[in-house]
């Protein structure tokens, strides 16, 4: 029975500080949205930071420890998408890639930053962590067979011959890979409710496939024989420009010394969340 009284009185303890520890979980946290426009960057635009942006947008929450660091999970969602520089224009490829993406982050403000305290009520951070994104690299394009036009995945055409016997050494990449986000932000508060925030952030990938581009071109009739006139068709499309031109096998296709990379400029909206949930642990207390 003792035993039983401890565990009861401990049980009664933990539920009377519920209000208390909720309140302030509740004051250091923070929900909302963002919104801007994400980019690639790989072989279809020469490696360039300035490729075409798309919109994308998504939700985040913050949990700041103290006035310096603050924990953040984001799930945002976009799309990408990428074609020939002008000097290698005959190779002709171009994608788009929907991108979904998960990630946790550490950001650190360079000012003492508190939504309690007008006197910091800006600073500039930066932040770094680990994400989980899927993609789906698609190509537009009339198959030659059914003269169907439309929007093709281009992973399962093995378009350098992944997964036949003409790169045995090449498998089938994963449309699902980790990312590593960091960028650069600045934060203000305009009330002790609201956080506006705006951040560049670039996301390094362990893919060279984003764009389903990475190495050489293998011997496209013979692609037609194991894959397929589809998947040799949006695997060298340089005869679309220059009619009867076939790249030969071997021929770079790719730069598979370099993974592809993707960014994204957004900006952020969040409310605490005392704000929003913190009349109900407030009526709790107030009918005791």
């Amino acid at each position: 029975m003792k035993s039983r009284s401890k565990y009861f009185i401990l049980f009664v303890l933990l539920l009377a500080a519920v209000p208390a520890s909720g309140q302030i979980w509740l004051g250091k946290s923070e929900i909302g949205f963002t919104v801007g426009g994400m980019n690639y960057i790989g072989d279809l635009n020469n490696q360039s930071m300035l490729g075409k942006v798309n919109l994308a947008f998504g939700g985040l929450y913050r949990h700041n420890f103290d006035e310096r660091w603050a924990l953040r999970i984001d799930v945002d969602y976009g799309h990408v998408e990428g074609g020939n520089p002008d000097y290698i224009a005959r190779r002709n490829l171009s994608f788009k890639s929907y991108i979904l993406e998960g990630s946790m982050r550490v950001e650190f403000n360079f000012f003492p930053f508190s939504m309690r305290d007008d006197h910091f009520n800006w600073t500039p951070y930066i932040f770094g962590g680990l994400g989980f994104f899927a993609f789906n690299p698609q190509a537009y394009f009339t198959d030659p067979l059914s003269g169907e036009s439309g929007w093709f995945d281009l992973q399962p055409l093995g378009t350098e011959g992944q997964g036949t016997s003409l790169a045995p050494e090449r498998t089938p990449y994963t449309l699902k890979q980790m990312s590593m986000p960091f960028g650069i932000g600045f934060k203000y508060h305009p009330n002790k409710s609201l956080t506006l925030s705006a951040e560049y952030g670039f996301r390094k990938s362990w893919t060279d496939y984003i764009d389903d581009v990475s190495t050489t071109y293998v011997d496209n009739a013979q692609l037609t024989y194991v894959a397929g006139e589809l998947a040799a068709g949006l695997a060298d499309r340089s005869g679309e420009v220059e009619p009867g031109y076939v790249n030969a096998a071997g021929i770079k296709r790719g730069d598979d010394s370099l993974d592809d990379w993707f960014a994204y400029f957004n900006v952020n909206i969040t409310l605490k969340l005392d704000y929003i949930f913190g009349w109900m642990l407030k009526k709790k207390c107030d009918n005791k």
